[in-house]
């Protein structure tokens, strides 16, 4: 090999292990690349995975917030409601919820008052052998001339149509009191000496009307027995204490004992009862007053529980009538026999829903049923106004009854719970909701027996309740004879105080039931 060739190999050798070096160069770098773009990677990863976790816990926020806030809206509706859109009774509405709206919804344009043509009402004169006192008027002077006329009305010579103005007035109001003297007389045969006892109708320190009075003014107007005291003083200057009132009310609550057990007996045998119940208290602790509703009187009973015993204790292991109440599970667990639930609960419910709810669907089941309850109505009125007869009223509500249940068959499976629980309800109780369609006497609400616990209700935030197990008693008896008297025309004082009075004389007392 020559010197050229040398030197050729030699840079070619040069030349390959540069460009040797220059690949390896290229792969070191390519490698820190990768290496540099994985840990890149790498990083996005960790950040993606710090995104994903931060979207997640985002996501769960949202979550809790939604539910908290519905839960919240839960409550604001459920502060929202009132005695037309809930079965809350009228008596919690005010500042207790949202008060109902009454009166027009749109304000009258009319002046307040009797209108243009109004012949106006006025207060009928009383018959003139009724009329304790008639006072003669006679004029002073005469209006013509001006002449002094006479003051006597045997001195005069009236003309014309006698002007007639009566004013009823108060005597003056002063205690009657009694005094019984009993002698000691002797016998003109033995000579000893017996002394007269006190008739019974006079025992105690109080007459019999005295003592009506204060379980009236307890029982029909609710007053507390110290307000029963200051008006028994202060109006009929009778001085009484506070222990003297509360043996009245316990004398009048023995007294009216037989009618009130003749109630309770016949109750049985009632073809239709109308039943409800309310929170009641003695001493703090929980009770339940319960009314049940007659078409000829009302019994009420202060029980322990709001379970079926009650109804068990009083109507009997079996009742054979037409049960009206609510959907109260105990009445549902008692009786299986034929019944009537109350429509106007339902209503309220539907309303209640309708108000709150943000649903297009939800509102539609409740828009569809509340139209269907008014066309069931509106039939009803006619009935009872005598427009149709029951035939009619039977055959025109079987459209209405039909389209009822199918609405609720289409939303047995509603993901609203209260949809669905309403649409089972009227779907499972079809029978029960149209059995006053039917029946004489049955009527579609339970109002009789709400109406009947409005006086207890009013009772119980005046009184707070009792302090005995007499206590209860005795508010059940006198809201019996009180309720059963007002159904059937009586004058709740006039029977008492005869119940008083044979109570003392220990002779029967007359029957609430009537014959």
């Amino acid at each position: 090999m020559n010197a050229r060739d040398a030197r050729r190999a030699s840079h070619k050798q040069a030349t390959a292990s540069r460009h040797s070096h220059a690949h390896l160069a290229s792969r070191e770098e390519l490698q820190r690349q990768v290496e540099r773009q994985q840990r890149e990677i790498e990083k996005l990863r960790e950040q993606v995975a710090e995104r994903d976790q931060q979207i997640a816990d985002a996501e769960q926020q949202i979550a809790e917030q939604e539910k908290q806030i519905a839960d919240l809206e839960q409550q604001l509706a459920l502060r929202k409601q009132n005695s037309t859109n809930s079965s809350k009774p009228p008596s919690s509405d005010g500042l207790a919820g949202e008060p109902r709206e009454r009166g027009r919804r749109k304000k009258s344009r009319r002046k307040v008052g009797g209108q243009p043509g109004h012949l106006g009402a006025h207060r009928p004169l009383v018959p003139v052998e009724r009329v304790d006192e008639v006072r003669p008027v006679l004029p002073q002077q005469c209006e013509h001339c001006g002449l002094t006329l006479p003051q006597q009305i045997e001195q005069v010579q009236t003309t014309g149509t006698l002007h007639r103005h009566q004013v009823t007035e108060l005597p003056p109001i002063q205690a009657h009191i009694i005094e019984y003297q009993c002698h000691r007389v002797a016998c003109p045969e033995c000579g000893e000496s017996t002394r007269a006892a006190v008739p019974e109708e006079a025992s105690g320190h109080f007459g019999p009307q005295l003592t009506a009075l204060i379980a009236y003014l307890t029982v029909v107007y609710r007053m507390p027995r110290r307000v029963v005291e200051a008006l028994l003083a202060q109006v009929l200057g009778i001085e009484i204490s506070l222990g003297s009132t509360q043996k009245g009310w316990e004398e009048t609550s023995q007294a009216v004992a037989a009618p009130c057990q003749e109630l309770e007996k016949q109750l049985k045998n009632e073809p239709v009862l109308n039943v409800d119940e309310t929170g009641w208290r003695t001493n703090g602790d929980k009770r339940y007053l319960w009314a049940f509703v007659a078409a000829r009187y009302v019994v009420y009973t202060v029980a322990t529980t709001r379970g079926s015993e009650v109804l068990i204790d009083l109507l009997g292991a079996v009742f054979r009538g037409i049960l009206c109440s609510d959907r109260f599970s105990a009445y549902l667990k008692y009786h299986s026999g034929q019944a009537q639930f109350c429509w106007a609960h339902l209503k309220r419910n539907l309303l209640g829903i309708v108000e709150f709810t943000k649903n297009s669907a939800v509102e539609r089941f409740c828009r569809d049923a509340l139209a269907e309850h008014a066309r069931l109505f509106r039939l009803w009125h006619k009935f009872r106004g005598g427009q149709i007869d029951r035939s009619q009223l039977l055959l025109r509500s079987i459209p209405i009854q039909e389209r009822i249940f199918a609405l609720a068959q289409r939303h047995l499976d509603s993901a609203n719970r209260q949809v669905r629980n309403l649409a089972t309800a009227l779907f499972e109780h079809n029978q029960r909701l149209f059995t006053f369609l039917e029946h004489e006497g049955v009527e579609p609400t339970n109002n009789s027996a709400e109406r009947a616990l409005r006086t207890g209700v009013q009772w119980r935030k005046i009184c707070f309740g009792n302090r005995s197990a007499n206590g209860e008693i005795a508010t059940a008896r006198l809201l019996t004879v009180a309720a059963t008297c007002d159904l059937r025309g009586l004058n709740v004082l006039a029977y008492l105080s005869a119940a008083i009075t044979c109570h003392r004389r220990r002779q029967p007392v007359a029957s609430l039931l009537g014959r």
